[in-house]
């Protein structure tokens, strides 16, 4: 439980275990395999590549700086390093002394696809952890998209337990919870709005991005601060080898990237830029079209992303990696009477230095700034006025990772990170200088975090994974702190089936103030205050992982979710020009349920996965809906997805996706009164609302696929993609609104349900290029 002000004992025991105990783990003298897996092309490091002893049947992983430990028998023995995609390489050691192996492995051929899949199905059968998903970005690119263009969310909504907020959103809710829930980590810098085009797609580039884990349930210790899920990214580092231009040409958006090598293996830099282009020919309409009679100018509107990075082996222990990203969305509107500004975006800045102080231990210490603001400014006649709102964050934290013998895995960290605050900023005024005033508060917080986790194999069968996280918030002379503990078991029933089960506690002390159901712009980043205390959140996880016959890897999860002090807004609720913002929140109650059953194939060529979730999501609050608890927006009790990809051979690939789900929950009016006012010719008309979230959307239903033609120039990879999203055509809900039938004296008889959808089929053509 959360306490305030009297949490000192808590946090003093988590300060003592932090200290006392990685003295006695390094205590340990076993000999130690240790090094770095990288790929032979360009020399990144690859992340979650297979260590294996295949005579003891046992193992360990890169982390996400490609480094790995592992504990040496006494006896000579023969070592495999494996990769999804690469080709094996074997090695021969005794445990006679420390040995370090950095390896480079080579892309695979069609001989060994099946070899390596199913040593990396074999991992996911002996590992502890559940409810995560891993993604590539070579993996997203098959994937049909909107518009043709490649986005990491929008994919990552396609697996089990992860759902869409509407119709096109890259917005994810996760297992029932709110769009504000979700941690969002670009190398290690929190991202708060991943949103571009009104979140309609993603703001991460896939040509910068390497590696994608989301985690929705069982986190590990190390990450904090949000309920639902983790979506940790990692970009890429830049080739070490050659130099390398890679980028496409879609319909709505261009992108390049350059990256390779400043000193050759020792240093390289990556730099990549993406942009659309849909205001370059509004404007020339606009142009063309000015002077006409009732000419009225189409809005401008683009976005772009900017990522850079630089990378270096300070020495054989010590790593630098310097990433940055910033993105921004642009919206205007002018004309002689009105014109109208809005611009969001976010900006990222990370620099992450690793040393391997010994074979058995890793440190990761990394600082990072994160920027998260809009702006609409509007200027009518004489008047004007600005709004807005933002986030900012200054972090640091240090992780260890101990490998003390093959029994125990310890990571130890610890992090504080300063938020600063501008809420619902607004400023109004008049060129004649007599009206002028503005409104919005500043707030500030500091959040800490320390933590310990250790990976325990008790026996061959038995691996527990438990882990105390120890968080804090700062603000306003307010101090909240609480433990949140975190355990994991697995068993193993033989050697390709494992049960699985898991509890985890989260703390979320930042609360997202948002009006809507989708994940806008304009929604406003609140932090816990005296009034306002932090959303607490427990889930418990259990299942199976299955891998059959080395070709398909089954998992089947049930969970169950309950947690308090979420928050929401009363009605009439005013978030603009509010210096006291806390008044119009109220706290309830959420808890969720359900069953999450997934199938994937990575080999052969037809690949590919199929998932369903059957869920329960629901909310409680004593002054919303009288009281009675209502259906999440994200109650969607059924959600079935399919991926299927299909080399036909190394030139012609096609890929196609099929979705269907129940409708969203949404508030309708349930019937209208009719009044009249003090003009008697005037009738008004009010809609009148009973439960919430009371009624659904028609079922949900889309099918894109894709034709994919490749070739090689000059040794580099090339191709073009013909895409159809929603190739079915069907009209899904993105609102409903009600048009009022007059009779025909011109007075209102009733009212008309209309459904406005956003994308009938939509063909998009992409040229993606390597050279």
């Amino acid at each position: 439980m959360c306490k305030h002000f009297d949490v000192y004992d808590d946090m003093k025991n988590i300060i003592f275990t932090f200290f006392i105990c990685l003295p006695f783990c390094l205590l340990s003298q076993n000999k130690t395999l240790s090094g770095t897996i990288k790929d032979a092309q360009n020399g990144e490091v690859l992340i979650g590549a297979s260590i294996y002893l295949p005579e003891q049947k046992r193992g360990t992983i890169t982390n996400e700086f490609g480094f790995y430990s592992l504990e040496l028998p006494t006896k000579e023995m023969k070592i495999q390093f494996s990769f999804v995609g690469y080709t094996p390489q074997y090695q021969t050691v005794s445990g006679d002394e420390n040995v370090v192996f950095n390896i480079e492995l080579k892309a695979e051929t069609e001989l060994q696809e099946v070899v390596i899949s199913a040593d990396s199905y074999k991992e996911q059968v002996q590992s502890t952890q559940m409810s995560v998903v891993r993604l590539t970005a070579k993996e997203a690119k098959l994937i049909p998209a909107l518009l043709g263009e490649t986005d990491i969310l929008k994919t990552l909504q396609l697996k089990p337990g992860v759902q869409s907020g509407s119709e096109g959103q890259s917005g994810i809710s996760v297992r029932g919870g709110q769009t504000d829930q979700n941690l969002f980590l670009l190398d290690d810098a929190i991202v708060y709005n991943p949103l571009h085009l009104f979140g309609f797609f993603s703001a991460f580039n896939g040509d910068a991005v390497k590696d994608v884990r989301l985690f929705k349930g069982d986190f590990p210790a190390q990450y904090g601060g949000r309920l639902s899920s983790v979506v940790d990214i990692r970009t890429d580092e830049g080739n070490r080898k050659e130099y390398e231009i890679s980028g496409g040409l879609g319909l709505i958006a261009s992108r390049l990237t350059v990256q390779g090598p400043i000193k050759k293996d020792k240093i390289s830099f990556i730099a990549g830029a993406r942009r659309t282009y849909a205001d370059v020919f509004t404007r020339m309409v606009n142009k063309a079209s000015e002077g006409k009679p009732n000419f009225n100018p189409i809005p401008d509107y683009f976005f772009y992303d900017l990522n850079a990075g630089i990378n270096a082996d300070l020495s054989k222990k010590d790593k630098l990696f310097i990433t940055a990203y910033h993105g921004q969305d642009r919206f205007g509107f002018d004309n002689d009477n009105f014109n109208a500004a809005f611009d969001w975006g976010n900006t990222v800045i990370s620099a992450r230095w690793n040393r391997i102080i010994n074979p058995k231990l890793f440190m990761n210490t990394s600082v990072s700034y994160s920027n998260y603001d809009y702006d609409i400014k509007n200027t009518f006649g004489a008047f004007s006025f600005k709004v807005g709102s933002g986030v900012q964050d200054y972090t640091a934290k240090t992780d260890f990772t101990y490998f003390p013998n093959s029994k125990h895995q310890l990571r130890i960290g610890a992090s504080v990170t300063q938020h600063n605050f501008e809420i619902g900023r607004l400023n109004f005024n008049a060129t004649d200088s007599l009206v002028n005033f503005s409104a919005g508060q500043n707030l500030d917080g500091t959040q800490f975090g320390m933590y310990i986790n250790d990976e325990w194999e008790i026996s061959k069968r038995w691996k527990i994974n438990a882990g105390l996280r120890g968080s804090a918030f700062y603000n306003d002379k307010t101090f909240y702190a609480a433990p949140e503990p975190r355990l994991s078991a697995r068993f193993i029933v033989n050697e390709n089936v494992s049960l699985k089960g898991g509890y985890t506690y989260m703390m979320q002390y930042l609360h997202l103030v948002s009006n809507s159901g989708a994940s806008l712009p304009t929604d406003i980043w609140y932090p816990s205050d005296k009034t306002v205390r932090p959303q607490r959140m427990n889930q418990v996880a259990g299942g199976v992982t299955w891998n059959i016959g080395n070709k398909y890897l089954l998992t089947n999860e049930l969970f169950y979710k309950w947690g308090y002090n979420q928050v929401d807004f009363r009605d009439g609720a005013e978030i603009f020009a509010n210096d006291n913002l806390a008044q119009e929140f109220v706290f309830g109650k959420a808890n969720g349920y359900g069953n999450e059953i997934y199938l994937e194939k990575k080999t052969g060529k037809l690949r590919g996965w199929i998932g369903y979730t059957l869920m329960w999501s629901w909310r409680q609050f004593d002054s919303i809906n009288s009281g009675k608890k209502f259906p999440s927006r994200y109650d969607r009790r059924h959600d079935f997805t399919s991926v299927l990809v299909y080399d036909f051979n190394k030139k012609w690939t096609v890929s196609g996706v099929f979705v269907y789900s129940t409708g969203n929950a949404v508030t309708l009016p349930v019937g209208r009164t009719f009044f009249q006012g003090t003009n008697l010719d005037r009738l008004f008309v009010a809609p009148i609302y009973t439960e919430r979230n009371a009624f659904r959307f028609p079922n949900y239903q889309r099918l894109d696929f894709n034709i994919i033609y490749k070739w090689q120039r000059k040794g580099r990879d090339n191709d073009l993609t013909l895409s159809f999203y929603n190739a079915s055509n069907r009209r899904n809900p993105y609102f409903i609104y009600y048009e009022e039938v007059e009779n025909m004296q011109g007075l209102p008889q009733s009212f008309r349900a209309k459904q406005v959808s956003l994308f009938p089929i939509l063909p998009a053509l992409t040229w993606n290029f390597k050279f």
